[in-house]
């Protein structure tokens, strides 16, 4: 129809009028021109502020809802992100590790700067962890024999007397141990924490293998040219997912994987499992084991355990293998009660009264100290001094590494139990109940804390300035020297400052504190840190967490410090608390000896010839953990 009507002309789509499309264009285009030219004109800022406000004030509440969400990013500005990078990473610097989860969560940008690694680096630093290299080591899982097993109830020998008469047994007792690439993952990375204290991880699960392990000849089978560090750096005891020699630092995932094996010890979730039981492996010790110290060849990355027996010897266990692969014999006449390991040498103590060093790259005997009057029930060392104490209530203490006779330090009224060492200290404890402080400089006698426990001291270990010890009054007892302020497990010390006789020899720590309100003694930790598979820890009658018998060994640890004792159990306490972690019991079936650690496991060993491995690192890749 409209082919017909001439009035009504027809497009031709062949064709294009440049012209009409250019004024149709301008048409179109002429609101948004006339809108900048009339803003532009406006003047001041303030003048198109209020002209806009009239402008949304004019319209119906559901516009308005429509243009807040169309304003919205304009209103969003970075400020950190838009920074330079290294402004930005100063700024996040200041964060604990926590926030920088957290914030790693809010955008690409942050994220990129929150997964920074000099950030975890540093991080990592402050907590004296290293990201190392090793070797890839093969698993080892030993297992738990059943029990029922008598033992022979011999007396204890690592312990002396003390300055009380009444006779007990209590009072002849020993001493001495982880790029998010995707918004998901980070969320998962952040509860991390909270996963392994909510998730039903297994606890206490243990072992029910055989015992499969060669048997060399008691001989010494290998040796072994490095000198060595100290105990606390470890080796994975399982195998690597991939070769860890390639890859490269990875500070959060070693601040990740530290954090994991934290929680595991808060929620008690470890794997039992043991070195030696009673007669097995054949070249394994005879007798009771009183001395045991976990220990790392730094250039091998191979840890092992050395132990000290009452069968004469001293052996050196592969942790990775479980095999005996030392055999240090013919050198004491009598039980090895005390051994310390540092710096590629090994000094043994025992009932012999004598003090053996030993060079482990040559394997040669450097010196034997014969000057003890009784048996030596503690021997420590380090790379200035070595020092000794003995039932005939004196400590002595030699250069190292020539060993020259320095001090006799004889102030004590009983035997001496335990000595620990630091650069400039000594300190001392004995069963006359007092803690001594000495000047290992020139043995000068610099503080007596008297009556430190109502019974013996046991056991001791020292990181200046804090004093952790363990008696025969079944308490464990923690304070700081520059403040007298600290915790105990007994009620009689509940805001009691140990007794003093003299100043203070240290200088007050940055951060360190005198306002405190007194020792607290905690009870049980909370319920949110405990497995429920875990039995309750075992309470005195005003419910707090008490040893059933004599505590026989200490260590101080940066987070926990832990306890042996002769009632069978290894507890774990909060260091600044007080609080009780962790109750671990079932490994051992007759009286705990000495404990070791390091951040990965526990290491006990006892009256039933045990060597018992608390790890805490199953399931976990910590291979590159130093």
């Amino acid at each position: 129809m409209l082919r017909d009507n001439p009035a009504v002309p027809l497009a031709d789509e062949g064709f294009t009028d440049e012209e009409s499309v250019h004024l149709a264009t301008m048409h179109s285009n002429t609101p948004a021109m006339k809108v900048d030219e009339f803003v532009s004109g406006m003047g001041s800022v303030h003048d198109t502020e209020e002209l806009a406000y009239k402008l949304l004030a004019s319209l119906p509440r559901s516009r308005l809802a429509t243009i807040q969400r169309r304003i919205a990013p304009l209103l969003q500005f970075d400020v950190v992100g838009s920074l330079p990078t290294e402004v930005a990473l100063q700024i996040f610097s200041y964060l604990p590790f926590q926030t920088l989860l957290i914030c790693g969560l809010v955008s690409r940008r942050w994220q990129a700067l929150a997964n920074d690694q000099s950030l975890w680096k540093t991080l990592c630093q402050a907590r004296g962890w290293t990201w190392r290299h090793p070797p890839r080591s093969l698993p080892f899982n030993a297992p738990m024999p059943p029990r029922g097993a008598d033992w022979d109830d011999s007396d204890d020998e690592g312990m002396g007397d003390s300055d009380e008469d009444d006779g007990d047994e209590d009072e002849d007792q020993p001493e001495n141990s982880t790029t998010i690439d995707s918004m998901e993952a980070a969320r998962a990375e952040l509860t991390l924490m909270h996963a392994e204290l909510d998730s039903g991880f297994a606890s206490m699960s243990m072992s029910s293998s055989a015992l499969l392990l060669p048997h060399p000849k008691e001989t010494m089978a290998s040796r072994f040219g490095a000198k060595a560090l100290s105990r606390h750096s470890a080796p994975s005891i399982l195998k690597s997912v991939q070769d860890s020699s390639v890859l490269k630092p990875n500070y959060k995932l070693l601040h990740q994987t530290h954090i994991k094996l934290r929680n595991r010890i808060l929620s008690s979730s470890y794997r039992l499992s043991a070195l030696q039981t009673r007669g097995a492996p054949t070249n394994a010790h005879t007798n009771t084991i009183y001395c045991l110290q976990l220990y790392t060849y730094p250039e091998t990355g191979k840890q092992v355990i050395f132990t000290g027996s009452r069968d004469k010897t001293v052996r050196e266990w592969n942790i990775n293998t479980g095999m005996v692969e030392r055999v240090i014999a013919n050198v004491h006449n009598s039980s090895v009660l005390s051994i310390c390991v540092h710096n590629g040498y090994l000094a043994s103590a025992g009932s012999d009264r004598q003090v053996a060093v030993w060079h482990l790259e040559t394997n040669q005997l450097v010196n034997v100290l014969c000057d003890h009057e009784d048996s030596v029930l503690c021997v420590r060392f380090d790379d200035r001094r070595l020092v000794s104490c003995s039932k005939d209530r004196t400590v002595r203490t030699y250069s190292f590494p020539d060993l020259e006779f320095q001090f006799v330090l004889g102030a004590h009224r009983a035997a001496v139990n335990a000595v620990s060492i630091s650069e400039s200290f000594i300190v001392s404890a004995s069963g006359d109940r007092s803690v001594r402080l000495w000047d290992a400089e020139t043995g000068k006698l610099l503080r007596t804390f008297d009556n430190h426990h109502t019974r013996g001291i046991a056991s001791i270990d020292f990181c200046p300035p804090v004093v952790l010890s363990g008696s025969s009054d079944k308490h464990v007892r923690l304070f700081d020297m520059t403040t007298l302020q600290g915790w105990s497990t007994s009620p009689e010390y509940d805001g009691v400052a140990p007794p003093s006789n003299s100043i203070l020899p240290f200088p007050l720590l940055a951060g360190s504190s005198t306002s405190s309100t007194g020792l607290v003694c905690q009870t049980c930790g909370s319920s949110s840190i405990e497995s429920t598979s875990v039995p309750r820890p075992s309470a005195d009658k005003n419910g707090r967490c008490v040893h059933g018998d004599l505590v026989r060994t200490v260590a101080l640890g940066e987070d926990f410090v832990l306890s042996g004792s002769y009632d069978l159990s290894i507890k774990v306490w909060d260091r600044k608390t007080g609080a009780l972690i962790a109750d671990l019991t079932g490994g051992h079936t007759g009286r705990i000896f000495c404990i070791g650690f390091d951040s990965k496991k526990i290491v006990s060993c006892g009256e039933d010839q045990r060597i018992c491995i608390w790890d805490f690192s199953h399931g976990i890749d910590t291979s590159f953990i130093a």
